[in-house]
């Protein structure tokens, strides 16, 4: 069957094609009740069948004969470690470290905090969580103490578990005392933080509430899964960027595991027993999504990796990755790829691996730019896969469907809608608009299985948020067009497009000519006040390290391929060249920031931010730049 007959089946009859699809499980109580809907008439998939994540994620392949496979490869290059963990010794691990939760008291539908590095024990945790239905919250590693706190107590928490510090590429994260800062701020405090310390001697209790990782497991009983109902929450994920009251994403547990099964195959075109990586963290839904739940559901070998792709130790690392481990399907942000690019522009080091395993490369995370593209396909040599999601769908949306048919790349198109989003575009009325002509990115209802469910603990900002702009659809935020031929275009958040003397204007399409600038490595474009044209573009561009040109000719050669390309009804003409972007942890470019910075506005720097000093330095650049650029 090709792309257009599975996609039409599955919008046109979604109940049968998801009981077919959910059929892959394994489920303790199989589905009668496929598609229901809530208060809110919006849908719940497989309301009546009952199964457990962590069970089929590693009980479900010991018992059919794969036991001594291997489940997970833990490449460490900050800590020189590298482990093989077989199913086996996966399920030994997770079921005991069950048996040691609720042993602690922790029981069906009970919260704990998840706030770990990048080690196998951040999987054991949430395997362990699920495998006794209680519902976990991923914090990633690191965030500062007061938004641990507000997470806390937003989910309230009954355990958090944790590690005594992170390794960066040049620092030690304290991640104990982040823990303990956080828990000061709290009133409902959780009776438990379980603490992994990896110094490998268990670590003695500094608080009252504090319990060693290792000897909890080591005094624990192997417990088998827990049945849950196919809507019981798996976890709560906050979204990347939120500041003050956070926006928990709930997951259900059947329509997720049905939706994940479907994505490895078809999506991503791996098969059982093959190996895949997805270079995030777990604290991101590319994470849960694709380093935990979707290739382990899937027996797949799964990559985590402690590191960066780049100065761990150099630009190498992920191609050395995938060819001592034979990855065949790998997924990362544009954005390592763009760092790993102005390290290696020529992509020498490319060259010194074994790629041959490898068969395709799937980008998301942030807008994928034509060089980006073209360079990874280069050097690469297989098909680059721009793909497009959000932590609230928790799988993809938009996709070339590599495991059903590999369509034509279109440059600046993540491809077609993936089976079961019927996806439309908008205008402020709520009605469908002609090919090629911008609007408001939604789906209509019913999204497909796998999607968010419901916010923890607000519902009525879920129904706000979501589903009251465009009644009868999800709104997702973006801003977006369809070509003649169904490919669709995400232009960026709605906020993201400008107003330029009456005319609206896409940052994303001047982004994209800007980055193609051969001496570009990144760049951020945004509109700022002007009291003239009411907003005007600004470019800000990080310089590729082997650039031999000078900056004010950069600056100027510019300017002219975006009057060149966009038009000088964009009025583009202020550049600023600066060292680095700020960015969230998983990758995406703070335009937002930036922008209220450059307008004088007060504004929250997110909880998400890579680096704060970066703020300093760009409030500099601004500041030399004021009399040219912002009067």
């Amino acid at each position: 069957m090709n792309y257009e007959e599975y996609y039409n089946q599955s919008i046109s009859h979604p109940i049968e094609f998801w009981k077919e699809q959910s059929n892959q499980l394994d489920w303790y109580k199989a589905p009668e009740n496929i598609l229901s809907k809530d208060e809110h008439k919006y849908p719940q998939w497989f309301e009546d069948g009952q199964l457990n994540l962590s069970y089929l994620c590693i009980d479900k392949h010991i018992k059919d004969g794969f036991g001594g496979a291997i489940a997970l490869i833990y490449d460490s290059p900050v800590t020189n470690t590298k482990e093989r963990i077989s199913f086996n010794q996966l399920h030994q691990e997770v079921s005991k470290l069950a048996g040691g939760l609720q042993k602690l008291g922790l029981k069906k539908g009970d919260t704990c905090i998840i706030y770990m590095p990048m080690i196998p024990q951040a999987i054991y945790s949430m395997l362990a969580c699920v495998r006794i239905g209680v519902i976990h919250s991923v914090v990633f590693g690191g965030f500062a103490p007061h938004e641990l706190a507000i997470r806390i107590t937003d989910c309230k928490a009954k355990a958090i578990i944790t590690a005594s510090h992170g390794i960066e590429i040049d620092k030690i994260i304290p991640y104990k005392p982040f823990v303990d800062e956080a828990i000061d701020k709290v009133e409902d405090k959780p009776n438990h933080v379980i603490v992994f310390n990896r110094n490998e001697e268990p670590g003695a209790p500094q608080k009252k509430y504090d319990v060693d990782y290792a000897t909890l497991v080591d005094g624990a009983p192997s417990v088998e899964a827990v049945p849950v109902d196919s809507t019981h929450p798996s976890y709560i994920l906050y979204t990347s960027g939120t500041t003050g009251t956070p926006k928990g994403i709930i997951r259900d547990t059947g329509g997720y595991a049905t939706a994940l099964k479907f994505s490895m195959k078809y999506i991503y075109g791996v098969a059982e027993g093959e190996v895949f990586w997805a270079a995030s963290d777990v604290g991101w839904v590319v994470g849960h999504s694709y380093i935990v739940y979707g290739p382990l559901l899937n027996r797949n070998t799964t990559i985590l990796f402690e590191g960066k792709p780049i100065k761990t130790p150099d630009a190498s690392t992920f191609w050395r990755v995938i060819s001592e481990h034979k990855v065949n399907v790998m997924f990362t942000a544009p954005t390592a790829i763009r760092a790993i690019k102005k390290e290696d522009p020529q992509g020498k080091f490319i060259k010194k691996f074994n790629m041959d395993s490898l068969r395709y490369q799937f980008l998301a995370g942030e807008r994928c730019d034509l060089a980006t593209l073209n360079w990874t396909k280069e050097h690469l040599k297989v098909p680059v896969i721009d793909h497009w999601w959000q932590t609230e769908s928790g799988w993809p949306m938009i996709a070339n469907m590599a495991g059903l048919e590999l369509k034509k790349v279109k440059p600046g198109s993540a491809s077609l809608a993936v089976c079961g989003y019927d996806i439309k575009i908008l205008n402020e009325e709520g009605q469908e608009v002609l090919e090629d002509t911008e609007g408001y990115v939604a789906v209509k209802l019913p999204l497909p299985p796998g999607t968010l469910t419901n916010l923890w603990g607000n519902p009525k900002r879920f129904k706000l948020g979501y589903l009251d702009r465009f009644p009868g659809y999800y709104f997702s935020g973006d801003g977006g067009f369809k070509d003649e031929d169904g490919y669709i275009f995400i232009t960026g958040r709605v906020d993201d497009v400008i107003n330029v003397a009456g005319h609206r204007l896409s940052t994303a399409e001047m982004e994209e000519v800007v980055s193609s600038h051969p001496s570009v490595a990144e760049c951020a474009v945004f509109g700022i006040n002007c009291e003239l044209k009411g907003q005007k573009p600004l470019g800000l561009v990080v310089l590729k390290t082997e650039n031999e040109l000078e900056e004010t000719e950069i600056e100027e050669s510019i300017v002219q391929m975006v009057r060149k390309e966009i038009g000088a009804v964009a009025s583009f003409r202020d550049v600023l060249i600066v060292q680095r972007l700020p960015k969230t942890r998983s990758g995406k470019i703070l335009r937002k920031l930036l922008r209220n910075i450059a307008d004088e506005k007060q504004y929250n720097v997110p909880s998400t931010i890579d680096d704060l000093q970066i703020i300093d330095e760009i409030k500099s650049v601004y500041e030399k730049q004021r009399i040219g650029i912002f009067k």
